[in-house]
């Protein structure tokens, strides 16, 4: 399976808002599998489809150790936040390398999305599985975690991976 391309802060196209996949088959499926490969070789826990060019509303996500229990969620939307509390979490992302900033983010989270084959279920994350949802789907929007810091520190990102550096 080819390893995609993940675009890199301040790439324009990351700010794309993803469209809705209506049609599922085969290319659907075998989209989240070489975003899967891709992801793990970024030693990543989460990826969307923008990260990688393709501006479909596809997540993928595997917060196991041994990364072998691989999630994907297409079409996902939050439908409630079940708990306010918020969790503090220093994300990392694998279009922003090399930089890892606290955020908070609601602790719990209800998602409905659609599997591979296009049957609706909904999920209850919670902890780091409500973090990395809530941070794919903000790629989705064409919103990213530098969005959520001050705007020194933005800069500051942009210049140093334009520059190539980390």
């Amino acid at each position: 399976m080819p390893i995609l391309e993940i675009l890199i802060f301040p790439d324009t196209r990351l700010r794309t808002v993803a469209k809705t996949v209506s049609i599922f088959n085969e290319e659907i499926d075998l989209l989240s599998q070489n975003m899967l490969q891709t992801m793990y070789q970024g030693e990543g826990i989460g990826l969307a489809g923008t990260q990688v060019n393709v501006h479909k509303r596809i997540i993928v996500i595997d917060i196991s150790n041994e990364k072998d229990q691989p999630m994907v969620f297409i079409n996902p939307e939050i439908k409630e936040i079940t708990s306010k509390k918020g969790l503090p979490y220093s994300e990392g992302c694998l279009s922003v390398p090399g930089f890892y900033e606290e955020i908070e983010r609601p602790s719990e989270v209800l998602v409905v999305a659609q599997n591979t084959k296009g049957e609706i279920f909904e999920t209850l994350a919670e902890g780091i599985l409500s973090v990395v949802i809530q941070h794919e789907i903000d790629h989705l929007e064409g919103k990213m975690m530098v969005d959520y810091l001050s705007n020194l520190k933005r800069e500051r990102i942009r210049k140093k991976l334009l520059k190539g550096g980390k």
